[in-house]
Parts: structure tokens; sequence; C-alpha cells
């Protein structure tokens, strides 16, 4: 039974994925020999270059495409800078369920990118930002008896053909003609820089009209740079020179503009002329300035982080975020070729189909404001009953899953309680602060505060791992009408517990402050109030106030 991809196509057998397929040869179709078009280009010549690109022959484009990142430093600089960007930027994995095979999925993923060649392969993926395509093949590895892409090999573009009829599908190309690529086999990223024929859509294509009117600056940029400051030679022979006189004069006029010493007949005149200079090389140089900003525009979408532009901090940060909208930008589309081409073929070969979905790969910056934000939402309203997956908040915390064999994390505990409200080891102390005599406060920590007055009705929450206690009424006392009889047994209580409760305050606080674990604290919080007998006198009181209560609860009168 046939394996099928996401697009219900057919992978290929398994002797298929495992071959090399698209390997350079010498006396093939696949040279990996190329010429330069870049030399001596004109605007007629490259005119018919881009033209042949679009109706199906790339070859001399996209050698034009490789000259352009060896010849021009500018554009190879802006385009490594956008390309080495990309490639490395985190990329997490996030599983589609909480389900074991979803996890298990998402692990086998992360497990592939844990690689030491991984951004130099993401660089030949990306090589597609200037050629508008880039091809690279997986090379299929099942020693150990899984399917592994071992690596992931570049291919030259120039050994692919466009199909002549959609201009769209990507064909390999062979010496019987051109075969289509094997899913599960290619990795094929075209990103979406303008619309049309992927073809068109690489910014080497724009990019070399720039490069083609620098050249021709920098040629008379050069030759200025050579004749300037120098005096303009005349020679003059008398009327019957041979040609070989004659060779002989220009010669000598030639070397007295760089050697300044040269050889010419008695009867030669040399002429020195004053050189009038009038030119400037302020408009070879502003003009190619202005090519090289019009470069960082087309690549990088602004030229303050390449050029010297004035501006201030303010024009400088609004220039980054442009360029951080196009790294974005690169990193989903690169996200959805690697979903595509790796992450489906990886997953389906090695643990079938899921049910529930692939796992999701993303790439890009960590965005900090966001996981702040999701740290603290989660603080506040999973105490109050939102069900959150554990896996999903791993995922976009870029955490993965833990092993059973390694020691875990867990929640600290303070007081000697856990996150599960059990006793747990002794953790870091948390700063004394407001650390006093008179009630609990604080969420998840034993922190003593003076917040109200004693006599102030409390109400005590447990939510473990701390207790929270929390005032009801004003600073008065004053309660609102309606109050019961047990509401009068609390103030009874509140109202002559100060001196009981104290002791036992000051004991456990002078415990906390010199323990050094758990057991150490207990213990000294066991061994105060046993000799200072102050526990046995809040039960005491307790006791009588609880009889009490229930007494005239029973009676219907007050206490």
């Amino acid at each position: 039974m046939a394996i099928l991809d996401q697009f219900g196509r057919p992978i290929a057998g398994r002797r298929a994925l495992r071959t090399e397929r698209a390997a350079a040869t010498t006396t093939g179709v696949r040279q990996p020999w190329s010429d330069h078009p870049a030399a001596g280009l004109t605007p007629a010549r490259l005119r018919r270059i881009l033209d042949d690109a679009e109706y199906g022959d790339a070859d001399a484009f996209l050698e034009l495409a490789e000259d352009l990142e060896e010849r021009d430093p500018h554009y190879r600089s802006v385009l490594g800078t956008r390309r080495m960007a990309v490639a490395q930027l985190e990329i997490t994995v996030e599983a589609a369920t909480d389900g074991a095979g979803d996890v298990a999925a998402a692990e086998l993923v992360r497990e592939w990118l844990k690689r030491e060649t991984l951004e130099t392969e993401v660089l030949g993926v990306l090589d597609a930002l200037g050629k508008g395509v880039s091809a690279t093949e997986l090379i299929w590895d099942t020693s150990a008896g899984q399917w592994w892409p071992a690596r992931l090999e570049w291919r030259d573009p120039r050994w692919f053909r466009y199909d002549r009829v959609d201009a769209r599908t990507l064909r390999l190309r062979e010496l019987t003609g051109e075969v289509g690529l094997e899913p599960g086999k290619w990795i094929i990223h075209e990103p979406f820089l303008k619309a049309g024929v992927p073809i068109r859509g690489g910014l080497a294509r724009p990019a070399a009209w720039a490069h083609l009117f620098k050249s021709m600056s920098v040629k008379d940029w050069v030759i200025f740079a050579e004749t300037y400051g120098h005096p303009l030679r005349l020679g003059r022979y008398p009327a019957g020179s041979s040609e070989t006189e004659k060779a002989a004069l220009l010669d000598a006029l030639r070397a007295l503009g760089a050697d300044a010493a040269a050889i010419a007949p008695t009867d030669a005149v040399i002429e020195m002329l004053s050189a009038q200079v009038t030119a400037s090389a302020d408009l070879y140089e502003q003009l190619c300035r202005y090519l090289d900003e019009a470069v960082s525009k087309l690549v990088l979408g602004q030229t303050t982080t390449t050029d010297a532009i004035t501006g201030g901090h303010a024009v400088s940060r609004e220039h980054q975020e442009v360029r951080a909208d196009i790294e974005r930008a690169d990193a989903v589309a690169l996200a959805a070729t690697l979903q595509r081409d790796l992450v489906v073929p990886l997953v389906l070969l090695n643990l079938g189909r899921p049910a529930n979905g692939y796992p999701r790969l993303r790439i890009g910056r960590a965005d900090e404001m966001a996981v702040e934000t999701m740290i603290s939402a989660l603080s506040t309203l999973v105490p109050m009953g939102l069900k959150v997956g554990m896996s999903v908040v791993r995922d976009r915390l870029g955490l993965p899953d833990p092993d059973p064999r390694e020691d875990i994390l867990v929640a600290p505990s303070y007081g000697g309680f856990d996150a599960a409200g059990g006793v747990g080891g002794w953790a870091e102390k948390p700063p004394l602060g407001g650390f006093a005599r008179n009630g609990l406060s604080g969420q998840g920590r034993a922190a003593i505060t003076h917040a109200a007055p004693f006599n102030t009705r409390l109400t005590a929450t447990f939510s473990p791992p701390g207790v929270a206690l929390m005032a009801a009424g004003d600073e008065t006392g004053i309660r609102p009408e309606g109050e019961d009889t047990i509401d009068r047994t609390v103030d009874a209580l509140l109202a002559d517990g100060e001196p009981l409760t104290t002791p036992l305050v000051d004991a456990v606080v002078e415990a906390y402050q010199v323990s050094e674990s758990i057991e150490d604290f207990w213990a000294r919080v066991v061994a105060a109030a046993e000799t200072a007998g102050a526990s046995e006198a809040l039960a005491r009181r307790l006791g009588e106030l609880g009889f009490a209560a229930r007494v005239a609860g029973r009676a219907g009168l007050d206490l």
C-alpha cells in the first residue's frame, strides 16, 4: 500500500528515497561549471538574459545572480544579512494536541532539529531570496531503523526547469528530458516576494540593473582617478614618419602619463600641456551611493542599518521595524516550506499519518513581552479554574517535554507546602520584607503583614501552596447590617486573640530566620509551641468559643 503525502500524492519507494537523486555530473546536463555573464554586461545583453529566463531558459540569469554576489560587495552584504538573520532564528515545534502520539511526533521533529549543520542547510534553502527558487534534496538514512534526513543537499537551480505550460511546476533536468520531483524527496522554497511566476520574484532580477549602472560608473570613476592631475601630452611627428616611428611616439606619450619616463627620436616634438581639471569625483561617488542605497531598500527595506544616513535615533528605530517586518515574513515563508516538505514526510514515514494533524513548526524571535503577558495571565486565570494544556505552554515557551529519567524542576515550597498542597522540600526562602506578626497574606508564600487592624474581620481562604487571608470591612471594624452569631463569635475571638497568638507568631518568625531546612523549621516550631504553652491556651479559647457558638446557634441567642 502506497504512503500518501498531505496532498494525496504517493511518496516514492524506499529505494528511491535513499538514493541521491540529483548529484552533479561532468558529462550530463547537471554540470557544476558555469559561465560568467556579468563580464562585459551591457543593457541590451541584460535585457536578453531576463527575457530568456521569463520564457523558460533561466541558465544565464541564474549564473548572473551568482555573479552579482561575487562582483558586488554591497549586494552580497545586504543579501547575506537578510539570509543569516532568518537562518539564526529560533525554531520551535508545537504538538497538535496533548495526546501521547502527537507529543511523540513533536519530539521526533525536535530531535531532528538538534543538528550542528542546520543553520548552513537553512542558508541553502534561503538561496531562493536572490534567485526566486531553491531546491534542496533530502538524503534519507534508514540505518538506525527509522527514516532520518541525514543531509539536506543544496542543488544548483540551473539543474531544474519550470514547466513550459504553467511556468510554476519545477522539474529536474535529465539527459532524456525533464522529470517531475518525487514527494518526500525535495524541499522547494519559493518565497512570495512579488506576484507572478516564481523565476521573476528573486531579488537578483532588479538588483542586476543597479549592478550594471554601478559597474559603468565605477569604470569611469577609475579612469578619472587614473588621469586626475596628470598633464595632457601632445606628440608631433614629421611628415613621412613610418608606422613604427608613430607607434614609438605613442608609447612614449603613454609612458609619460604613468611612469613619467620615455624615449623618442631626436626629431620628435612632445609638448606638456597644463591640466585644466574641471570635473569632480563627487558625481561618480553620488551615483554609486544612490545605487547602493537602492539595493539596500530592495533587500532590507531600509538604508539606516547599512548606509550612513542622518536622522537620529527615531529614524533608525523606524527602519529597524521595517527590517523586522521583512524578517518575520521570511521566517513565516520558510516555516511553511519546512512544514510542508520536511515535517510532514518525517512524521509520515516514521509514525504514520497522525489523527489530529502534524506538529506545527514555527520560526521567529521569542516575544519577551508576549511571554511575560502569558505567564501573568496564567498565574491569574489558572487558580480561577482555567484549564490549559501543559504541552501548549511548553511549546509557546520553547521548552521540550521533560524526560522521565531526568530531574524535574517543581514549584518552590515555602512554609513546607508544595504546589500540590503537601509537605515539600525546603526551597530558597523568600525575602522577609514585611514579615511581622499580625496575620498571613500573599499568594503562594508565607508573608505576615500589618495590613489590617487585628480586630478587623478576616476570612481565611486556603489555596495551596499559600494561605490568603482577606480582610472584610473597613479600618474601624464596623460591619454591615445582617451579621449573625458566627460573625460576633469571630469578633470575640479576634478581640482577645492577639495576646494568645503573638508568642506563636514570634516563634514561627524566629524559626524561619534561623532554620536551614524544612525539617529544622518544623522541629523549631514544634519545640517553641510546646515550651511557650501558648498553643494550649489558644486551643482552650477556641474550644470555649466554639461551644458557646453552638449553644447560641441552637437557642437562637447572642453570645
